[in-house]
């Protein structure tokens, strides 16, 4: 629990850092962007430390790629 307080802590300074910033020079698509990017690396990050089980963004990648994969593998091997 300390950790998910430390990892909201380090957001919070950079929130206080980045948005004055964003807001005084009328930039919302880009606070935006930054506000859904931290709010998911926070939670990701506060996941990790409770030791919950955050799924891997490889094995999706590899699961895609897969038929192709196997489908150019075959045409390699049988021109022999």
């Amino acid at each position: 629990m300390l950790a998910a307080a430390g990892i909201l802590a380090f957001g919070a300074v950079i929130v206080w850092m980045e948005v004055p910033d964003l807001l005084k020079n009328k930039r919302k698509k880009d606070f935006w962007v930054f506000s859904v990017l931290l709010t998911l690396g926070l939670g990701l990050a506060i996941a990790k430390s409770m030791r919950a089980e955050v799924p891997n963004p490889l094995e999706w990648i590899a699961y895609l790629y897969k038929p192709l994969s196997d489908f150019i593998f075959g045409l390699l091997e049988s021109s022999d």
